[in-house]
């Protein structure tokens, strides 16, 4: 393989955990837009603990990926109180906070950056990849998966059928920032340097339009997502200066005329009816 295929797959795997953390609270109907901040604790939980303290990496991407759905836990609580766009705001003025407190701490390079030992390499980043999507593919087919659906589409009526909706919004909320911590050790461990500045607000945003663009009505919508904002421009090189106009163009076409998204509900009960009408 050569560095190049490498390189892309490697940033394809990073962006499919990151659509991956977006998408769970997003299932709960939340928008998260400060995914970039427990990207953040995860990097430099995990670059902290092995730097410092000499932690293998199987002890400390679960320990970083741990710190950062615990903060998800205890901020998840006041910060659902919001909905909507207040939700969004609130989000975002979260993952700023995040940011800025890693820039300015000295004990982890501060603005200048922070320099990693430890190192992950490219499969094990994709093996990494390979199991969140695991994971998302069996807690789609749990309760859990039906509790999301149900909170999503009607709180009201959630909580009347005995579902905590609050309770399965901080689950959602708190899964998705362990996800993003996940992710963000193994960005870390792989590059061998994390900055407070990557971890900015236009990384939650693009991880929010994988989503929306590949669907959030499935679970298969962030990984087809991903792979199209990772894949296409590359595709697209022959444009050259022009490739960059030319994928926006496609997309806001594609919008125009899909806009619940790439992967539906309704297109898996086509190919499901189309299946069965075909089989004897």
């Amino acid at each position: 393989m050569s560095g190049y295929l490498t390189g892309v797959l490697v940033v394809l795997a990073f962006n499919v955990i990151a659509a991956y953390a977006v998408y769970l609270p997003m299932a709960a109907g939340q928008l998260n837009l400060g995914i970039a901040g427990f990207m953040a604790i995860g990097a430099y939980g995990a670059a902290f603990l092995t730097n410092e303290y000499g932690w293998s990496m199987l002890a400390a991407v679960p320990v970083a990926s741990a710190a950062a759905g615990l903060v998800g836990l205890v901020i998840g609580f006041p910060v659902l109180r919001t909905h909507g766009i207040y939700l969004a705001l609130a989000t975002f003025a979260l993952g700023q906070v995040i940011a800025a407190v890693f820039l300015n701490l000295e004990v982890v390079g501060g603005a200048a950056g922070y320099t990693l030992s430890a190192y992950a390499g490219p499969y094990v980043v994709f093996a990494a990849a390979i199991g969140v999507v695991l994971v998302m593919l069996y807690l789609s087919r749990t309760r859990f998966a039906l509790y999301l659906t149900a909170v999503k589409s009607d709180p009201t009526v959630a909580d009347l059928m005995g579902i905590s909706v609050r309770g399965v919004q901080v689950a959602a909320f708190a899964l998705g920032a362990m996800v993003a911590g996940f992710g963000g050790a193994f960005y870390a461990l792989h590059y061998n340097f994390v900055e407070a500045q990557h971890f900015n607000v236009l990384l939650s945003v693009f991880t929010v339009l994988y989503v929306l663009f590949g669907g959030a009505q499935t679970v298969w919508g962030p990984l087809a997502g991903a792979m199209f904002f990772t894949l296409a421009p590359e595709a697209l090189r022959f444009g050259e200066q022009w490739r960059y106009a030319i994928f926006a163009l496609f997309i806001i076409l594609f919008m125009a005329i899909r806009p619940q998204g790439l992967i539906t509900t309704s297109l898996f009960q086509g190919f499901r009816r189309r299946s069965n009408e075909a089989s004897p």
